[in-house]
């Protein structure tokens, strides 16, 4: 198929813009030059930003299946209030200060174990990766949201990650229910930094009040939650953050239970960037992937106008 390629007008009323936007102007301008011109990025250093995690970014190094921090993970008991357990994954580094964490939910009928490629993957770039088993397997979009609610609860007081956390820089993610569990989770917790749904699912097509700025990721052969009646209309709805949608050549809605380097570069690329402030981590995002991979790919980019 054809790639097709937008950029989006930024929301003028937005109440959401990249927070570090006004703070880090200089590195963005720096930034949105280099991808102009093809150019080496060059970043302001770790102290200009406290979130600044890592060493800079190259398309080799996001698209690797671990990045430089060593990590661990603990098993989370069933009988944990709000959410079925799952395990949680963090950097062993505590020398860099606090991470941000990441709560991922599985799709319907699915265990954490479809996903669990992203949690060392993810934690390896400096994030605490909470993946949640879901109280039922049959439960709804709207329940797996509230648990992933409850699962960044958890992980910021009562998790063995707690004290690595910062609870001011939290995210959530999930695949298909657990992707519109995710769009739930974020219209109910304005307060979260960023979204990511994969495949999303939902009855409810509007999601006009969304203020966390979401990464929407479909496939293009998805059967189960088709992208025209599911991730287009929940991307166009969002009017008021920034936002991004990534359509997978030729892939179904299994796409995310299965690694890849795509998916992980454009997930890394916006925690990164929402999460951590980390302007480096633009490059991958404005004005986005190409190739044989990317079907379409639509975004407001702040940083190219």
């Amino acid at each position: 198929m054809t790639r097709r390629e937008y950029n989006d007008v930024r929301p003028s009323s937005s109440a959401r813009t990249w927070r570090y936007r006004a703070t880090r102007a200089a590195a963005a301008l720096t930034i949105a030059a280099a991808v102009v011109t093809g150019g080496a990025v060059t970043t302001a250093s770790a102290a200009d930003n406290p979130f600044q995690r890592g060493p800079d970014p190259t398309l080799a190094s996001v698209n690797a299946t671990r990045g430089t921090f060593a990590t661990t993970q603990s098993n989370i008991s069933s009988l944990v209030s709000g959410f079925g357990g799952g395990v949680i994954y963090y950097p062993t580094d505590t020398s860099q200060g606090t991470f941000g964490a990441v709560a991922i939910s599985p799709g319907f009928t699915a265990r954490w174990s479809s996903l669990d490629w992203l949690g060392p993957r993810l934690a390896s770039f400096g994030f605490v990766v909470v993946g949640i088993e879901t109280n039922s397997t049959l439960d709804q979009p709207d329940s797996r949201g509230t648990q992933l609610l409850a699962a960044l609860d958890w992980a910021v007081s009562s998790s063995p990650a707690a004290s690595r956390i910062d609870r001011n820089r939290l995210a959530v993610a999930g695949h298909s229910m657990g992707g519109g569990g995710t769009l739930s989770a974020a219209n109910r917790r304005p307060s979260l930094q960023a979204a990511i749904p994969l495949a999303p699912w939902h009855t409810t097509k509007s999601w006009s009040n969304v203020r966390v700025p979401t990464l929407i990721i479909g496939g293009e052969a998805d059967s189960v939650a088709p992208v025209g009646t599911h991730s287009e209309l929940f991307y166009g709805s969002i009017n008021g953050t920034e936002k991004a949608y990534e359509e997978i050549n030729n892939a179904s809605h299994f796409f995310p239970q299965t690694a890849n380097a795509l998916q992980a570069r454009l997930m890394i690329s916006w925690l990164k960037a929402f999460v951590d402030n980390d302007t480096r981590y633009v490059q991958f995002l404005c004005p986005g992937p190409s190739g044989s991979d990317t079907q379409e790919y639509r975004n407001t980019c702040p940083l190219t106008v």
